[in-house]
C-alpha cells in the first residue's frame, strides 16, 4: 500500500512537472487572476510558479528569459510568460501562456467599462475617481525614480531623459520620435562619441605627461647649471653659462613649439567630430520625421465600400481598422513597460481622435491599475469604449501582437540577440527617454485627474507610502480612492 501511494505521490509530482498545453494555460491564468501590483510582483509570482513550484526552468534559464523580456517592447511580464511558453511547447505554448496572462484582466476591464458609464451617473463617483488617479500619479513617478536610479549611470542618460520629458511634455514631439531619437543617440554615443572621448582623453594624459617629463628635464637642467657654476671659478664660466641659457632657453621653445602644434591638430580633430555629430543627429532626426499618422477613415472606407457592405458595417470596420492599426504600432515601439504607452495613448485616442475626453482617459488609466495583469490592459478600456465588446478584443490583440511576434523571434537566437551591439547601444538610449516619458505620462495625467489641493496632498501621501512601506500598488491606489470618498463626506473639502 505504501509502494502504491509513493508510486502515485512521483506520478503526480511527474505530471506536474511536464508542461502541457493546458497546464500552461491554467498556471498563467491563475497568475493574470491574482497578479496585481504589476512589474516584479508579477514577475516573481511567475519564478515562484516555474522555478520553484513546477520546476519548469532553472534559475539560469529564468534570468536569461527576464533579460529578454526587459529587453522587448511591451509589458515584462507578458514577454516573459511568451518566452516560457515558447521554451517549454514551441509556438503553441507561447500563445496558451500569454492568452491565459491578458484574459483575465481583459474580461475584468470589459465589465469594467460597461460599468464605467452607470458608475459616473452615480453621485460622490467623481471623488473616488480623483484619489485613483492621484495615487496612479505617484505610482508613475515612484516608478521613473527607481528606473532611472537602477539604470542611468552616465550624464548624458539624465541629459536625454529631461530632454526626452520636455519633448514630450510641453512641445507636443510624438513618442515614437522621441523612442528612435534616443535610440540613435545611444547608438551614436556608445558606437563613436564614447570611442573618440576616451582618445581624446587618452591624448590629453599623454600630453599632460610630457609637459611633466619637460618640466622635470628643465628642473634637472638648472640644478646641473647651477652645481656647474659654483664649480666654475674661472672667467669663461660666465661665457658657458651663457651658452647653457641659451641651449635650455632654445630647447624649451622647440618643446613649447611642439605642444601648440599637438593641441592646433586636436582642436581640429574636435571641430570635425562636432561636425560629424550633427550631420549624425541630422540624419538620425531626418530618418524620423515621419509622425506614423494613420490613413485617414474616409480612404479606408472607400476601399470597403467596392464591396458593397451597408455604411454601419463600414464604419465599424473603419474604427477597429483604425483601433488595430494605433496600438499595433504602439505596441511595437515602446520600451519600458505599460507605463510607457500611456503618453503614446493619451496623444493618440485623446488629443489627435477625440476619442476620450482626458478625464476619462484618465480614469481608464486607473482602472487599469487597480485590475490584475499587465498595464496595457487600459487598451481594452479604450477598445471597448470606442467599438464595443469587439472593439476591445482587437485593441487587446493589437497591442501585445508586436511584442509577442518579436519575443518569438528574439527567443529562437537569444544568444545572438543578448550579444548583438547595436541593439544594446539602442537600448541604452531608450532607458534614459523612457524615464523621461514616465515623467511627461505623470504630468498629463496630472493635469487632467488632479484637481485640487487635495488630491495633490493624496498623490504625495501616496508617494511616500509606496517608496517607504514599498506595499503593494493596488492597495495604494485603492485606499488613495477610499480615502478621497471619506474626505468628501467632511464639510468644506468637496
Amino acid at each position: 500500500m505504501r509502494t502504491r501511494v509513493r508510486y502515485g505521490r512521483r506520478e503526480i509530482e511527474r505530471i506536474s512537472r511536464t508542461a502541457t498545453l493546458g497546464g500552461l494555460f491554467l498556471s498563467f491564468f491563475k497568475i493574470g487572476l491574482v497578479g496585481f501590483g504589476g512589474g516584479l510582483a508579477v514577475i516573481s509570482q511567475i519564478r515562484a510558479l516555474v522555478v520553484n513550484q513546477r520546476r519548469w526552468l532553472t534559475d539560469q534559464e529564468f534570468a536569461e528569459g527576464f533579460a529578454l523580456a526587459q529587453s522587448l517592447p511591451g509589458t515584462n511580464a507578458g514577454n516573459a510568460a511568451t518566452y516560457i511558453g515558447l521554451k517549454l511547447r514551441g509556438w503553441r505554448g507561447a500563445c496558451v501562456s500569454l492568452a491565459g496572462f491578458i484574459l483575465p484582466s481583459m474580461l475584468m476591464m470589459i465589465a469594467l467599462a460597461i460599468l464605467y458609464r452607470h458608475l459616473r451617473v452615480l453621485p460622490d463617483t467623481d471623488r473616488i475617481f480623483h484619489g485613483l488617479n492621484a495615487a496612479v500619479v505617484a505610482l508613475i513617478v515612484v516608478t521613473a525614480w527607481r528606473i532611472g536610479r537602477n539604470t542611468l549611470y552616465k550624464n548624458w542618460q539624465w541629459v536625454l531623459a529631461v530632454m526626452a520629458c520636455l519633448s514630450v511634455a510641453f512641445f507636443n514631439t510624438t513618442v515614437i520620435e522621441v523612442v528612435f531619437a534616443a535610440g540613435i543617440v545611444g547608438i551614436f554615443i556608445d558606437s563613436f562619441a564614447e570611442k573618440q572621448w576616451q582618445r581624446w582623453r587618452a591624448a590629453r594624459t599623454s600630453t599632460s605627461r610630457r609637459r611633466e617629463r619637460i618640466a622635470t628635464r628643465l628642473i634637472a637642467r638648472r640644478r646641473e647649471r647651477r652645481s656647474a657654476e659654483r664649480k666654475q671659478e674661472f672667467v669663461g664660466g660666465y661665457l658657458m653659462r651663457a651658452i647653457a641659457e641659451e641651449r635650455v632657453r632654445l630647447a624649451t621653445k622647440i618643446d613649447e613649439t611642439e605642444v601648440n602644434q599637438e593641441q592646433a591638430e586636436r582642436l581640429v580633430e574636435d571641430e570635425s567630430l562636432s561636425e560629424d555629430d550633427e550631420l549624425v543627429r541630422d540624419d538620425g532626426l531626418a530618418e524620423n520625421d515621419g509622425n506614423g499618422s494613420l490613413p485617414p477613415p474616409k480612404k479606408s472606407l472607400r476601399a470597403l465600400a467596392v464591396l458593397g457592405l451597408p455604411m454601419p458595417v463600414l464604419a465599424k470596420l473603419g474604427l477597429l481598422l483604425a483601433l488595430s492599426t494605433i496600438f499595433l504600432r504602439m505596441g511595437a515601439v515602446t520600451f519600458g513597460g505599460g507605463f510607457v504607452m500611456i503618453p503614446l495613448i493619451e496623444k493618440e485616442v485623446v488629443e489627435s481622435r477625440g476619442w476620450l475626453s482626458h478625464q476619462e482617459f484618465a480614469d481608464a488609466t486607473a482602472l487599469g491599475q487597480i485590475t490584475p495583469g499587465p498595464v496595457l490592459i487600459t487598451a481594452t478600456f479604450i477598445g471597448y469604449h470606442v467599438a464595443g465588446t469587439l472593439g476591445a478584443l482587437v485593441a487587446t490583440i493589437s497591442i501585445f501582437l508586436p511584442s509577442f511576434l518579436m519575443t518569438m523571434a528574439a527567443g529562437v537566437s537569444l544568444r545572438r540577440f543578448r550579444t548583438n551591439e547595436i541593439v544594446q547601444s539602442f537600448l541604452r538610449g531608450v532607458t534614459p527617454a523612457v524615464v523621461g516619458l514616465l515623467v511627461a505620462a505623470a504630468i498629463s495625467i496630472g493635469r487632467a485627474g488632479i484637481h485640487s489641493w487635495i488630491g495633490l496632498a493624496i498623490a504625495v501621501a501616496a508617494g511616500f507610502v509606496l517608496v517607504r512601506y514599498r506595499l503593494n500598488a493596488f492597495w495604494v491606489i485603492l485606499g488613495a480612492g477610499i480615502v478621497r470618498f471619506l474626505l468628501g463626506l467632511i464639510p468644506g473639502l468637496n
